[in-house]
């Protein structure tokens, strides 16, 4: 996983660090999922919550990550489809929460006709949230 992670830092022009490692493979680990800073943290173990909010910010950047927006609360993280980039994020999904678990996952491929919004309007992103019971607790 190590090299894999070496040549997606490569790949969107960030330093190697053995922090942003660590980072991502936490998010190798939970590809699935979106993770919320207190999971990151509690996977980390002993770490600057600073450098933590930095890597995240410095990553959501360069379109390795991105916010996953499901509806709750707290900010959640996940990984980026391999075609997003500094300049564009290809992360336009929906993000399923589970009611019963709190996990959120990146759920692609959902049809949606295409948004129509009245004249003078521009769209720059969509975000959609779903809720209900995943598969592990239906």
């Amino acid at each position: 996983m190590e090299t894999r992670a070496i040549s997606l830092l490569k790949n969107h022009g960030l330093r190697k660090t053995p922090f942003r490692l660590r980072v991502l493979e936490i998010f190798f680990q939970h590809r699935d999922i979106a993770m919320g800073n207190a999971q990151i943290e509690k996977t980390l173990g002993e770490f600057d919550r600073i450098t933590l909010y930095r890597t995240l910010k410095t990553m959501e950047e360069a379109g390795i990550i991105h916010q996953a927006i499901d509806g709750s609360n707290e900010m959640k993280y996940a990984l980026c489809s391999d075609n997003c980039t500094v300049h564009n994020h290809a992360d336009d999904h929906a993000h399923f929460l589970c009611d019963s678990c709190g996990v959120t996952t990146c759920i692609d491929h959902i049809m949606t006709s295409p948004m129509r919004l009245p004249g003078g309007y521009s769209l720059d992103k969509v975000n959609i949230a779903l809720t209900g019971t995943c598969p592990s607790c239906n």
